[in-house]
């Protein structure tokens, strides 16, 4: 299947060579878009330097920082412009390791139901490697939260390491995401799932970034939570709202 790795990028040149060297090696046949929020630290640039010696790799610039959530919304409006048929969600630190990419693009076309598959690290198989204690405590924690507010059967819907059919993703009302961080990939799992598609995880082994800083804040944390309660709550009163005499089922 035609696929595209969208790779957002804020101050990542010293990551970004090395990942999309491992990705174009790993899966040669892929297209790379990196989009890039004008990284003070010349990403775009360093990006562009490479795009013009590989025609696999792409350049999208956008005017500043706009978060994670429009980043990978306006690289998906890219590649479905463009006719792929699966897109990739890939961090450039190097924390997702771009040699498990094939066994979610296989998982994907192994069984055409499949609407998105997540490269989990709570699964049976996954593991995290040098994150301290409480950071894994929270990804935990919110992966827990996260299925009980909802009602969702996903280990890790925060995963940042996915990949969709394009059908999929046109049939979601992306125009309408406003998600950023953990709340980002959160969102995009509910929206398949109410939408009735079928999401599988697979295990991966998540690497904590050697170079440059994580982008993790409180106010990423806040907005999840605060999301998350609401979409739970307005899910809990369409529960109790059919269970009203007289509600037509």
């Amino acid at each position: 299947m035609r696929t595209l790795v969208v790779v957002p990028t804020y101050d990542e040149r010293e990551s970004l060579p090395g990942t999309l060297a491992r990705l174009r090696a790993s899966v040669p046949g892929a297209d790379v878009l990196v989009v890039d929020d004008a990284s003070p630290d010349g990403t775009g640039e360093l990006a562009d330097a490479v795009a013009a010696q590989d025609p696999g790799v792409h350049v999208l610039h956008r005017a500043g920082k706009g978060g994670l959530g429009a980043a990978y919304v306006a690289g998906f409006g890219w590649g479905l412009d463009r006719g792929y048929e699966v897109l990739v969600e890939m961090d450039a630190d190097g924390s997702h390791r771009a040699e498990e990419l094939p066994r979610l693009l296989d998982r994907l076309e192994a069984d055409p139901r499949t609407d998105l598959v997540i490269g989990s690290r709570w699964v049976r198989g996954g593991a995290v490697v040098s994150w301290p204690w409480h950071r894994e405590l929270l990804s935990r924690g919110a992966n827990l939260y996260t299925r009980l507010a909802l009602g969702m059967p996903v280990r890790d819907a925060t995963a940042g390491f996915r990949a969709f059919r394009s059908a999929t993703l046109r049939r979601l009302d992306l125009a309408t995401v406003e998600s950023h961080g953990y709340c980002f990939q959160v969102d995009m799992t509910w929206r398949v799932v109410r939408d009735g598609g079928t999401v599988a995880e697979v295990p991966i082994t998540f690497v904590e970034r050697a170079a440059g800083s994580s982008k993790m804040s409180r106010a990423i944390v806040a907005e999840a939570l605060r999301k998350v309660t609401l979409w739970g709550a307005r899910r809990r009163w369409g529960q109790l709202r059919d269970l009203l005499p007289g509600r037509t089922r």
